[in-house]
């Protein structure tokens, strides 16, 4: 795993991702079409017709993104309309089917802390890469996502990090697709401004936003068309997993999260309150400990292939990140963080 490094204005960013990373892009694409017709019964061409519509609320909300988005296909060597799909595969498919993952903020000694795993389908193991973006007009940032895609989990150098839950919702209105909302939280300058995206900008699907800053602040923020659940540390600390419980989001709209989700949360809150004490610090060990369990297995925090679930629906844990976002520092494991593969540290 290698660090791509991007500098420029809105389009040279682009051509370089999309250059950088053509093969994992057109694999991407291959991956997505077939993602399509396990979950909803469509190709690849009927996905990028279901992704037009989602134009209008880019251009309202974060135009220049789209001529990023335009360097990306160009650099890649595929349309434009490719690479919107890719940036809105969530609200394509996951209204109607959902992903994994396992994160918490937590704040200890003076540091703020930011973690998560990604669990989704192993055949885009290999398509995760690790951008930092330094663009003209906004600090420069780290995004670890999918090639192809404008922005996932990261943080940028002012501090503010953020972490994705996916949610299966058939709620999808209007706002920013969850992967530009992503983004334009990654070039935020401060918390408020971060958290204006979701409650100003709005996301046009269902998601949950782990949204933290260096100076201690941490909030999840249920997203979704409408006002977004809004949840706040409890002893410096906020989990989440795949469901909705906010009250705030839950009394707007449903969600129908696996079985997993429940008992997932429940096991991150109490490694979290038993291994780390409120007076003491933590270590950027010590939560890749957390990430790595295997309590419930294979349903556990720490995802492994499970023969049980039905073929297209098996997810593993493909990478898990670890933010320290007081000191400007991420760690990427890439693949399960329980196996000794692929590792690497970036500071801003």
């Amino acid at each position: 795993m290698q660090l791509t490094e991007l500098k420029g204005d809105r389009t040279r960013i682009g051509i370089e991702h999309g250059t950088a990373h053509a093969d994992k892009i057109q694999h991407s694409i291959v991956v997505y079409d077939q993602l399509f017709q396990d979950f909803i019964g469509i190709g690849w061409a009927e996905a990028r017709r279901e992704a037009e519509r989602f134009v209008a609320m880019i251009e309202r909300g974060f135009p220049e993104i789209l001529e990023e988005m335009a360097g990306i296909a160009q650099g890649a060597g595929v349309e434009p309309a490719d690479i919107l799909t890719l940036n809105c595969r969530s609200e394509i498919s996951l209204t109607r089917a959902s992903g994994g993952c396992s994160a918490f903020a937590l704040q200890r000694a003076g540091t703020q802390w930011l973690a998560q795993n990604w669990d989704w389908r192993s055949d885009q193991l290999h398509n995760v890469v690790a951008l930092h973006i330094q663009g003209d007009d906004v600090a420069p940032l780290i995004s670890i996502g999918e090639a192809g895609m404008v922005a996932k989990i990261g943080m940028n150098a002012a501090g503010i990090g953020v972490c994705l839950n996916a949610i299966r919702s058939q709620t999808c209105g209007e706002g920013l697709p969850i992967h530009i909302a992503l983004r334009k939280i990654l070039e935020s300058p401060d918390m408020a401004s971060a958290l204006n995206v979701t409650h100003e900008d709005r996301v046009c699907s269902s998601a949950h936003f782990l949204i933290a800053s260096g100076d201690g602040q941490a909030a999840g923020m249920e997203v979704h068309p409408g006002k977004p659940g809004h949840l706040e540390p409890l002893e410096g600390i906020v989990t989440h997993t795949n469901h909705l419980y906010a009250q705030t989001a839950t009394c707007q709209i449903d969600d129908f999260p696996r079985p997993d989700s429940q008992p997932r949360l429940q096991r991150l809150n109490q490694l979290l309150s038993e291994e780390l004490s409120t007076q003491n610090g933590a270590s950027e060990a010590q939560l890749f400990e957390i990430l790595s369990d295997h309590d419930g297995e294979p349903m556990s925090l720490c995802r492994h292939f499970n023969p049980y679930q039905p073929a297209e629906e098996r997810m593993e844990t493909l990478f898990a990140v670890v933010m320290n976002l007081t000191e400007r520092r991420l760690t990427l494991h890439h693949g399960k963080p329980c196996e000794p593969q692929e590792r690497l540290t970036i500071r801003l």
